[in-house]
């Protein structure tokens, strides 16, 4: 009851000259778009990469660097000591 009710669309016959294929694009080509993608993806995976070892490298300096500052100190209070 408080549904609307659509009218029923009728279709339109096919005739033949509807029946042709597709024109073809007469754009540009896709394949240099996919290169230039694929080439674009494959520079932000090196760079990403690159950027991962330096953060790495910079990690591990920085605890190396840590454990020889808590080794002088602990040295250097050993000096005092005696």
């Amino acid at each position: 009851m408080f549904r609307p009710k659509l009218p029923d669309i009728p279709t339109p016959p096919v005739t033949p000259h509807q029946l042709q294929p597709p024109a073809a694009s007469a754009g540009r080509p896709v394949a240099p778009y996919v290169g230039v993608g694929a080439g674009a993806v494959a520079a932000v995976v090196v760079v990403g990469i690159v950027l991962t070892a330096l953060l790495a490298a910079v990690a591990v300096s920085a605890v190396s660097m840590a454990i020889a500052a808590v080794v002088l100190r602990s040295l250097v209070n050993g000096a005092h000591k005696r």
